[in-house]
């Protein structure tokens, strides 16, 4: 059987972890309770996602992945929020609120050509919210990379690239990240390469979900996804005591001091939340019937949904990647 593309990279990394241990232990305690909850497939099925047109649906999906990263300020701490179909929207659901919005408002938010010269007068517009999104400049760079990418190639329209690639997990996640660069989502630890792919992976997911059981699209493997490495499970496997940090890693994060892109810190931390996670879903699925069994991303929402509104602090990275 060959590696996993992403779990093979992570291997030096947990050998040789210096600022994050993982705890076996802890981690079949954990299974011994979460294998019995009824951990659903998401649908991805939001009032923030256009519903009724599978093309618009799964174009939409793709733009929000694109960037989906940073949406706490770095300098005041504070959460970006919008508002939307009167409530007040958070984090990353705040940014799908805001392109919902633009969508509702006849903006071709989903279209090549508008995406490739957009203003960052017109993007910042579309993100209105408490206070400026982070890291706008990098969103609207991002914006003119696919657009460029799908005008040139692709009528325009993310769907059509998506529809003709392939449906096997590695290789769409490899197409999507040689087609669009900003999904490139690697680092460098002690001359190891090592791959998380967190956007990428998630965007499939989030198709799949949406779509399967119908003809539209569906992964082949999607056991073959890892959970996605960001700032809100590392907070679960803290908490729950499958990870523990460094002195030196703990006090950094509960003084929100930022851990550099790239840094040993940065990548234990995500390393070992895919690492982790793969292994309790593995204990999780030794506790239930054959046709209970789960898949990594099914225990990432578990573990997002409860955890993205904690108070306990996360690390706090300046990254595109997450």
């Amino acid at each position: 059987m060959p590696a996993h593309p992403i779990l093979s990279t992570l291997e030096p990394v947990i050998a040789n972890a210096r600022h994050v241990r993982l705890h076996e232990d802890k981690i079949s305690a954990v299974a011994d309770w979460m294998a019995y909850e009824s951990l659903p497939w998401p649908d991805f099925r939001f009032p923030v996602i256009p519903d009724g047109n599978d093309a618009d649906t799964m174009d939409f999906l793709f733009l929000t992945a694109a960037i989906n990263f940073a949406f706490t300020d770095f300098d005041r701490h504070e959460i970006f929020t919008t508002s939307y179909a009167g409530s007040i929207r958070y984090d990353s659901d705040a940014m799908m609120a805001c392109l919902k919005r633009a969508f509702d408002e006849g903006t071709p938010i989903l279209d090549g050509e508008f995406l490739s010269s957009v203003s960052r007068d017109t993007v910042s517009r579309i993100f209105r919210g408490n206070f400026e999104i982070p890291m706008l400049d990098e969103r609207v760079a991002i914006f003119h990379e696919i657009g460029r990418a799908l005008t040139g190639s692709h009528g325009g329209r993310f769907h059509r690239f998506a529809l003709a690639g392939p449906r096997g997990t590695a290789e769409a996640v490899a197409s999507l990240v040689k087609t669009f660069p900003s999904f490139r989502d690697e680092s460098s630890y002690r001359g190891y390469n090592v791959v998380f792919h967190k956007r990428a992976q998630l965007l499939l997911w989030q198709l799949h979900s949406r779509f399967t059981g119908s003809s539209y699209f569906a992964l082949d493997d999607p056991e073959a996804l890892t959970i996605f490495a960001d700032y809100i499970v590392p907070v679960a496997l803290r908490l729950f005591g499958v990870t523990s940090y460094s002195k030196p890693l703990e006090d950094a994060i509960g003084s929100r001091r930022l851990i550099p892109r790239d840094s040993e810190e940065e990548v234990e931390i995500r390393a070992a939340s895919i690492w982790g996670c793969d292994l309790l879903t593995k204990a999780i699925n030794q506790r239930r019937p054959a046709d209970r069994q789960v898949i990594a991303p099914v225990v990432d929402t578990r573990l997002w949904t409860h955890f993205h509104e904690s108070h306990w602090p996360h690390h706090l990275t300046v990254t595109t990647a997450y």
